[in-house]
């Protein structure tokens, strides 16, 4: 079961992870950092939008316009926060 449990952990993780890439790739994208043009930038990009975007979406669409800043990430990063620990102090001491 503890693997069970580990696994969820390192997955939240690593979504967490790609929600900062996402942030700062995006970042980069608006600033013209990076070259859009460029096929290995545009894959990344693309992947980062399609793992990221249907969990951001319906945040974005509850959100209220905050004048361009998208602070959607953020909440959902709080999210999964309250999820990990929910996780680990909540339900795992229950069926270990």
């Amino acid at each position: 079961m503890l693997a069970l449990f580990q696994t969820i952990d390192l997955a939240l993780n690593l979504y967490t992870w790609i929600l900062i890439a996402s942030a700062i790739f995006s970042w980069l994208y608006a600033f013209n950092v990076i070259n859009s043009r460029n096929q290995f930038v545009d894959a990344v990009g693309r992947f980062l939008f399609n793992v990221t975007e249907p969990v951001l979406r319906p945040i974005r669409r509850i959100m209220p316009d905050l004048g361009g800043i998208d602070i959607s990430p953020i909440i959902v990063m709080l999210i999964i926060f309250f999820l990990r620990s929910l996780l680990w102090t909540s339900i795992y001491p229950l069926v270990a």
